[in-house]
Protein backbone atom coordinates (compact mmCIF):
# COMPACT_ATOMS: atom_id res chain seq x y z
CA UNK A 1 0.00 0.00 0.00
CA UNK A 2 1.01 3.74 -0.66
CA UNK A 3 3.15 4.58 2.16
CA UNK A 4 0.87 8.12 1.76
CA UNK A 5 -2.48 5.71 2.36
CA UNK A 6 -0.69 4.04 5.63
CA UNK A 7 -0.44 7.83 7.01
CA UNK A 8 -3.88 8.59 6.44
CA UNK A 9 -5.37 5.82 8.06
CA UNK A 10 -3.01 6.34 10.96
CA UNK A 11 -4.11 9.80 11.20
CA UNK A 12 -7.77 8.88 10.96
CA UNK A 13 -7.58 6.34 13.35
CA UNK A 14 -5.96 8.73 15.87
CA UNK A 15 -8.79 11.83 14.86
CA UNK A 16 -11.59 8.87 16.24
CA UNK A 17 -10.13 7.51 18.78
CA UNK A 18 -9.31 11.30 20.39
CA UNK A 19 -12.50 12.70 19.72
CA UNK A 20 -14.36 9.73 21.57
CA UNK A 21 -11.97 9.07 24.30
CA UNK A 22 -10.09 11.82 26.22
CA UNK A 23 -9.05 14.07 23.51
CA UNK A 24 -6.03 15.87 23.34
CA UNK A 25 -4.22 13.83 20.73
CA UNK A 26 -4.83 16.73 18.09
CA UNK A 27 -1.39 17.12 18.64
CA UNK A 28 -0.10 14.55 17.42
CA UNK A 29 -2.58 14.51 14.03
CA UNK A 30 -1.29 16.93 12.10
CA UNK A 31 2.25 15.81 12.53
CA UNK A 32 1.31 11.97 11.64
CA UNK A 33 0.06 13.48 8.15
CA UNK A 34 2.97 15.67 7.77
CA UNK A 35 5.35 12.13 7.37
CA UNK A 36 3.63 11.65 3.71
CA UNK A 37 2.49 15.00 3.60
CA UNK A 38 5.15 17.84 4.31
CA UNK A 39 3.65 20.85 4.01
CA UNK A 40 0.36 23.02 4.79
CA UNK A 41 -1.02 20.28 2.03
CA UNK A 42 -1.82 17.75 5.02
CA UNK A 43 -4.68 20.55 6.52
CA UNK A 44 -6.69 20.00 3.35
CA UNK A 45 -6.95 16.30 4.19
CA UNK A 46 -6.86 16.61 7.80
CA UNK A 47 -9.69 19.58 8.35
CA UNK A 48 -12.88 17.28 6.24
CA UNK A 49 -11.94 14.39 8.81
CA UNK A 50 -12.31 16.83 11.57
CA UNK A 51 -15.85 17.90 10.67
CA UNK A 52 -16.94 14.44 9.88
CA UNK A 53 -16.04 13.40 13.93
CA UNK A 54 -17.14 16.71 14.75
CA UNK A 55 -20.77 15.66 13.05
CA UNK A 56 -20.41 12.38 14.99
CA UNK A 57 -19.80 14.24 18.51
CA UNK A 58 -22.43 17.06 18.24
CA UNK A 59 -25.30 14.40 17.22
CA UNK A 60 -24.50 12.86 20.47
CA UNK A 61 -24.08 15.83 22.63
CA UNK A 62 -27.23 18.43 21.05
CA UNK A 63 -28.48 19.16 24.18
CA UNK A 64 -27.42 21.35 27.02
CA UNK A 65 -25.44 23.57 25.09
CA UNK A 66 -24.46 27.13 26.40
CA UNK A 67 -24.65 29.15 23.65
CA UNK A 68 -23.84 32.28 25.09
CA UNK A 69 -20.42 30.79 25.51
CA UNK A 70 -20.26 29.71 22.40
CA UNK A 71 -20.94 33.16 21.06
CA UNK A 72 -18.79 35.08 22.80
CA UNK A 73 -15.88 33.28 21.64
CA UNK A 74 -16.84 32.66 17.98
CA UNK A 75 -15.96 36.45 16.86
CA UNK A 76 -12.69 36.67 18.18
CA UNK A 77 -11.52 32.63 17.11
CA UNK A 78 -12.83 33.95 13.18
CA UNK A 79 -10.14 36.56 13.45
CA UNK A 80 -7.56 34.24 14.77
CA UNK A 81 -8.88 32.00 11.68
CA UNK A 82 -8.51 34.62 9.02
CA UNK A 83 -5.26 35.20 10.33
CA UNK A 84 -3.72 31.84 9.84
CA UNK A 85 -5.19 31.89 6.25
CA UNK A 86 -2.97 34.93 5.08
CA UNK A 87 -0.15 33.69 7.18
CA UNK A 88 -0.62 29.90 5.54
CA UNK A 89 -1.49 31.61 2.05
CA UNK A 90 2.07 32.53 1.25
CA UNK A 91 4.00 30.00 3.35
CA UNK A 92 6.86 27.93 2.69
CA UNK A 93 6.84 24.66 3.38
CA UNK A 94 10.50 24.93 4.75
CA UNK A 95 9.14 27.79 7.30
CA UNK A 96 5.73 25.93 7.48
CA UNK A 97 7.30 22.93 9.41
CA UNK A 98 9.64 24.47 12.27
CA UNK A 99 6.63 26.64 12.84
CA UNK A 100 4.59 24.16 13.52
CA UNK A 101 6.77 22.08 15.88
CA UNK A 102 7.31 25.24 17.35
CA UNK A 103 3.56 25.91 18.00
CA UNK A 104 3.19 22.34 19.69
CA UNK A 105 6.15 23.03 21.97
CA UNK A 106 4.17 26.34 22.62
CA UNK A 107 0.96 24.49 23.40
CA UNK A 108 2.83 21.60 25.72
CA UNK A 109 5.14 24.27 27.61
CA UNK A 110 1.00 25.98 27.98
CA UNK A 111 -0.10 22.95 29.61
CA UNK A 112 2.28 22.31 32.11
CA UNK A 113 2.38 26.05 33.33
CA UNK A 114 -1.34 25.95 33.63
CA UNK A 115 -1.51 22.06 35.56
CA UNK A 116 0.23 24.12 38.46
CA UNK A 117 -0.70 27.76 38.03
CA UNK A 118 -4.38 29.16 39.48
CA UNK A 119 -6.63 29.18 36.66
CA UNK A 120 -8.37 32.86 37.17
CA UNK A 121 -6.85 34.27 34.27
CA UNK A 122 -9.13 32.55 32.23
CA UNK A 123 -11.98 34.17 34.39
CA UNK A 124 -10.01 37.84 33.46
CA UNK A 125 -12.45 40.01 31.09
CA UNK A 126 -10.17 40.06 28.65
CA UNK A 127 -9.67 36.40 28.41
CA UNK A 128 -12.56 35.64 26.00
CA UNK A 129 -10.73 37.52 23.13
CA UNK A 130 -7.42 36.48 23.74
CA UNK A 131 -8.78 32.77 23.68
CA UNK A 132 -10.79 33.33 20.90
CA UNK A 133 -8.12 34.35 19.02
CA UNK A 134 -5.19 32.63 20.15
CA UNK A 135 -7.15 29.47 19.69
CA UNK A 136 -8.46 30.16 16.22
CA UNK A 137 -5.18 31.13 15.03
CA UNK A 138 -3.56 28.07 16.48
CA UNK A 139 -6.20 25.91 15.03
CA UNK A 140 -6.09 27.05 11.39
CA UNK A 141 -1.88 26.38 11.37
CA UNK A 142 -1.37 23.65 13.69
CA UNK A 143 -4.49 22.19 14.84
CA UNK A 144 -3.68 22.20 18.40
CA UNK A 145 -5.83 24.58 19.91
CA UNK A 146 -7.86 22.28 21.67
CA UNK A 147 -6.38 22.24 24.85
CA UNK A 148 -6.37 25.96 25.34
CA UNK A 149 -10.06 26.07 24.06
CA UNK A 150 -11.12 23.55 26.55
CA UNK A 151 -9.59 25.31 29.69
CA UNK A 152 -11.73 27.82 28.56
CA UNK A 153 -14.46 26.36 28.55
CA UNK A 154 -13.94 24.54 31.89
CA UNK A 155 -12.89 27.39 33.77
CA UNK A 156 -16.57 29.04 32.59
CA UNK A 157 -17.73 26.72 35.59
CA UNK A 158 -20.44 24.83 33.17
CA UNK A 159 -22.48 21.38 34.27
CA UNK A 160 -20.52 18.65 33.13
CA UNK A 161 -23.15 17.88 30.17
CA UNK A 162 -23.30 21.34 29.39
CA UNK A 163 -19.39 21.54 29.02
CA UNK A 164 -19.28 18.27 27.11
CA UNK A 165 -21.64 19.86 24.60
CA UNK A 166 -20.54 22.97 24.74
CA UNK A 167 -16.97 21.99 23.60
CA UNK A 168 -18.08 19.99 20.93
CA UNK A 169 -20.37 22.77 19.49
CA UNK A 170 -17.77 25.28 19.84
CA UNK A 171 -15.19 22.84 17.80
CA UNK A 172 -17.44 21.72 15.28
CA UNK A 173 -18.29 24.76 14.23
CA UNK A 174 -14.54 26.38 14.10
CA UNK A 175 -13.67 23.76 11.92
CA UNK A 176 -16.48 23.90 10.03
CA UNK A 177 -15.54 27.84 9.29
CA UNK A 178 -11.71 26.63 8.47
CA UNK A 179 -13.45 24.64 5.61
CA UNK A 180 -13.78 27.68 2.97
CA UNK A 181 -10.58 29.56 4.30
CA UNK A 182 -7.98 26.40 3.97
CA UNK A 183 -10.70 26.02 0.38
CA UNK A 184 -9.83 29.57 -0.67
CA UNK A 185 -6.07 29.03 -1.06
CA UNK A 186 -6.03 25.93 -2.96
CA UNK A 187 -5.06 23.67 -0.09
CA UNK A 188 -8.08 21.48 -0.82
CA UNK A 189 -8.54 19.93 -3.93
CA UNK A 190 -10.36 16.47 -5.49
CA UNK A 191 -6.86 14.56 -4.58
CA UNK A 192 -6.94 16.06 -1.00
CA UNK A 193 -10.90 14.88 -0.61
CA UNK A 194 -10.15 11.77 -2.05
CA UNK A 195 -7.29 10.86 0.88
CA UNK A 196 -9.99 12.14 3.50
CA UNK A 197 -12.48 9.66 2.33
CA UNK A 198 -9.50 7.20 2.86
CA UNK A 199 -9.21 7.91 6.47
CA UNK A 200 -13.02 7.33 6.92
CA UNK A 201 -13.12 3.79 8.30
CA UNK A 202 -10.47 4.00 10.18
CA UNK A 203 -11.44 7.02 11.98
CA UNK A 204 -14.77 5.28 12.37
CA UNK A 205 -12.21 2.26 13.70
CA UNK A 206 -10.69 4.66 16.21
CA UNK A 207 -14.33 6.12 17.25
CA UNK A 208 -15.30 2.95 18.46
CA UNK A 209 -12.22 2.14 20.04
CA UNK A 210 -12.12 5.08 22.17
CA UNK A 211 -15.68 4.75 23.20
CA UNK A 212 -15.13 1.24 24.60
CA UNK A 213 -11.52 2.49 26.10
CA UNK A 214 -12.81 5.45 27.66
CA UNK A 215 -13.91 4.06 31.03
CA UNK A 216 -10.91 1.56 31.01
CA UNK A 217 -7.90 4.09 30.97
CA UNK A 218 -5.86 5.90 33.39
CA UNK A 219 -6.29 9.15 32.33
CA UNK A 220 -3.57 10.46 34.00
CA UNK A 221 -1.01 8.89 32.59
CA UNK A 222 -2.19 8.43 29.00
CA UNK A 223 -2.36 12.52 29.16
CA UNK A 224 1.58 12.23 29.82
CA UNK A 225 2.34 9.51 27.16
CA UNK A 226 0.67 11.86 24.83
CA UNK A 227 2.72 14.82 25.92
CA UNK A 228 5.64 12.71 25.58
CA UNK A 229 4.40 11.53 21.96
CA UNK A 230 3.73 14.93 20.64
CA UNK A 231 6.87 16.92 22.57
CA UNK A 232 9.28 14.27 20.11
CA UNK A 233 6.56 15.18 16.82
CA UNK A 234 7.44 18.42 17.72
CA UNK A 235 11.15 18.53 18.10
CA UNK A 236 11.71 16.22 14.82
CA UNK A 237 9.56 19.20 13.19
CA UNK A 238 11.42 22.09 14.65
CA UNK A 239 14.73 20.65 14.96
CA UNK A 240 15.09 18.54 11.95
CA UNK A 241 12.58 20.06 9.05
Amino acid sequence: MDPTLWCVLAAGLVTGFSKFSVGGMGLLILPLLMIALPGPEALGVLIPMYIVTDLMAVALYRHNINWKVVVELLPASLVGLLLGTWLLSGIDTRIFTPLLGGLILFILGLGLWLDHRPAELMRHPLATSLTGLAGGFISLIANAAGPLFSLYLLQQRLPKAAYISTRAWTFMLINAAKLPLVGSIGLITSDSLRLSLYGLPAMALGAAIGYWLLRRLQLAQFKWLIRFMAGIAAIKLFAFS
